[in-house]
């Protein structure tokens, strides 16, 4: 197992003074790395192409395209390229940088760079989001290297990816909390409960009982919130009728839609809609 670092990267080597970030693609040497190393800085990277093994003080992991690795300071590793033309992007970050994003916002405590782990955090994009990820890069690459366009490129890529909903505990099951943000979508939440625990891919009682114990809710609670959220939405961006609205929530029944909508905003459909659509734009005395 590697565990000195035979090299340390310093920023003050690395970066110009006026550089926010550097931007490379390197095809990866198959071989083994001979020792890991460490940085002073953060690193964005992920695989364009084949297979890359991540080598840690506790052991390695093998990524395939499309994972993302968010390396903070000090973390030691090395990368191995496995297969046939191993291409890795890597977006290293200028210090102070994200621990400057991260003081504005709250949000992103537990995810990314923010995770308070001694390891890397791994996380994957698919087919479709890789191919929006490069086309970010790329736009990146033909910007000037300062923080502007820098946290332009960074805060798409970090609102898009999973998060704890407010409330989950730390040790809440990768499955759960994958759901939870698949659950965001109105494809899954108008089916109800029954979305939700397609989407966990778990028995029903199991997904109950995990929710209850990490989140204190019942699957039909969290997408009830999802569509109450959809809902608030969709009454002040479109003019849609209530039951057109109450249908694109999963909820054909305008009584229950309702009730729901009461209890989760403590307004009616109607009087929401009137107090933050056109009164907001044409306030009346």
């Amino acid at each position: 197992m590697l565990t000195t670092p035979a090299v340390t990267l310093i920023a003050a080597d690395t970066f110009a003074p006026d550089e926010a970030f550097l931007l490379s693609r390197a095809e990866l040497d198959t071989r083994r790395p001979p020792a890991l190393h460490g940085q002073d800085f953060h690193e964005l990277l992920w695989v364009q192409n084949g297979s890359v093994r991540l080598h840690t003080p506790t052991g390695k992991q093998d990524l395939t395209e499309g994972d993302l690795l968010f390396l903070s300071p000090h973390q030691l590793h090395g990368l191995q390229g496995r297969g046939a033309a191993p291409i890795v992007v890597s977006l290293m970050i200028r210090p102070g940088v994200i621990r400057a994003i991260g003081k504005r916002h709250d949000e992103l405590d537990g995810i990314a760079f923010w995770t308070g782990c001694d390891q890397p955090h791994v996380t994957h994009r698919d087919m479709h989001q890789l191919a929006a990820l490069n086309q970010a890069a790329l736009r990146l690459e033909r910007a000037p290297r300062r923080k502007l366009y820098l946290e332009a490129f960074l805060l798409p890529l970090l609102t898009a990816l999973d998060r704890r909903p407010e409330g989950m505990t730390q040790d809440a099951p990768d499955w759960l909390v994958a759901a939870c943000a698949a659950a965001r979508a109105p494809e899954v939440f108008r089916h109800g409960a029954a979305g939700f625990v397609a989407a966990c891919g778990r028995a029903h009682p199991h997904v109950s009982r995990t929710m209850r114990r990490h989140m204190g809710i019942t699957p039909s609670d969290y997408v009830n919130g999802l569509r109450m959220d959809h809902a608030a939405r969709l009454l002040t961006g479109t003019s849609d009728p209530l039951a057109e609205i109450a249908a694109a929530c999963g909820l054909p029944n305008l009584s229950h839609f309702h009730k729901l909508f009461l209890a989760h905003h403590g307004e009616t459909p109607q009087r929401y809609r009137r107090l933050r659509q056109r009164h907001l734009i044409q306030p009346r005395p």
